[in-house]
């Protein structure tokens, strides 16, 4: 009985360490956020939309059970803007880690987690989740396409949703837009 139980006990943690073949996990050299932050103002047309490339450190994607977990290292989000200097873009990505907008030294990670996930057409998702970013969890709505090799999707959230006062300058007269513009691809296997 004992030895019966024993084999049980070695088959169920053989299971638990075996990887999960139904879950896709990403690879994290080609999967990205990227982030469209917009101007506004008065002086708008002195100032420069932003593009913000955000890596995804973690995701796990399992469609035959419907959930989806997201992760992204705050500190290794990078603006890529290629019309402006290398200075003025230093100071924007100093701006945009500091403490006045993500503050990354505290706020180290943005999460998201799946609650819902429905198919209602074929390589057509729409996920129903958690967002937990700048100590704030949101629930958002994702509308996203493909699989099983990649997944693309977009959607649009407020910073002020999230605690984040939207950088102002010249007593608002140039500012960037509360709303932002996200827009993901992540990819699941090898490099190709």
């Amino acid at each position: 009985m004992l030895r019966q139980k024993l084999c049980f006990l070695l088959f169920i943690a053989g299971l638990l360490a075996m990887p999960l073949r139904s879950a896709s996990q990403i690879n994290p050299l080609q999967s990205t956020i990227t982030i469209h932050v917009f101007k506004s103002g008065l002086f708008s047309g002195f100032a420069h939309n932003h593009i913000v490339v955000a890596p995804i450190s973690h995701a796990n994607i399992d469609p035959h059970h419907l959930s989806a977990e997201i992760t992204v290292l705050t500190k290794e989000m990078k603006v890529t803007d290629h019309d402006i200097s290398e200075k003025d873009r230093a100071e924007i990505q100093n701006t945009m880690l500091g403490p006045k907008v993500l503050d990354h030294e505290k706020y180290t990670e943005i999460h998201f987690k799946s609650a819902r996930i429905e198919q209602p057409s074929p390589q057509h998702y729409r996920v129903a989740g958690t967002l937990e970013l700048h100590g704030v969890k949101r629930d958002i709505t994702l509308e996203v396409t493909g699989g099983p090799e990649r997944y693309h999707g977009t959607t649009k959230l407020k910073q002020s949703d999230f605690g984040i006062k939207p950088v102002s300058l010249g007593g608002g007269s140039i500012k960037v837009k509360d709303e932002l513009e996200l827009e993901f691809d992540v990819y699941a296997g090898n490099t190709r």
